[in-house]
């Protein structure tokens, strides 16, 4: 059997692990891991550092299973791992402060308030870190957000959802294939 070629990219989607949690808002950054993954036929069925990984040739994409929280320990593991830098990392997740079906990519920046962020910067010790934030943000402001964030999508966003899935993993590939210069134009726009 053929060595595996060392990663240069990772990809990681943030999410909370297990049924309870599948179809929730939460877990935007996962749908958009596994929509990558299936694209660049990757399968994401084995753990490493606390996430569920799969590769294809130099692309490595994640899925921390530590809950969302905690998802720093797995990011930092992984590029340890790897021999990877942060700026070889994109990291993808759901943002209630852009509207539903917005993307926006950084270069790098503060956590903005999402605690899955907070403990990739934390565990990392840069905010150097190319991210994917996908917006949720309802018309009207929830009453509880955490609450809002752990609830599933109703189905009169099902559709909007469904494309920014789509036009997520599309931004993945395109900061894979072009660089984050270019992702950022595309997307941002």
């Amino acid at each position: 059997m053929a060595a595996r070629a060392a990663p240069s990219r990772l990809v990681v989607g943030l999410g909370n692990p297990g049924e309870r949690y599948r179809g929730t808002r939460h877990n935007l950054g996962f749908r958009v891991a596994r929509e990558l993954a299936r694209r660049r036929a990757i399968r994401l069925e084995r753990l490493d550092c606390n996430a569920l990984v799969g590769q294809a040739g130099e692309l490595l994409v994640a899925m921390p299973q530590t809950y969302m929280n905690r998802s720093g320990y797995s990011c930092r593991c992984l590029l340890e791992r790897h021999a990877l830098a942060a700026g070889d990392t994109l990291v993808v997740y759901d943002d209630v402060e852009i509207p539903l079906g917005t993307l926006r990519m950084r270069r790098a920046g503060g956590p903005g308030g999402h605690r899955g962020m907070e403990s990739v910067i934390r565990n990392l010790q840069t905010d150097e870190v190319p991210r994917l934030r996908l917006g949720i943000r309802p018309e009207r402001p929830p009453a509880d957000l955490v609450e809002f964030v752990l609830e599933p999508f109703t189905a009169d966003e099902q559709p909007e959802v469904e494309r920014l899935v789509e036009r997520g993993a599309e931004a993945c590939e395109i900061w894979l294939d072009e660089g984050i210069d270019i992702a950022m134009n595309r997307c941002n726009g």
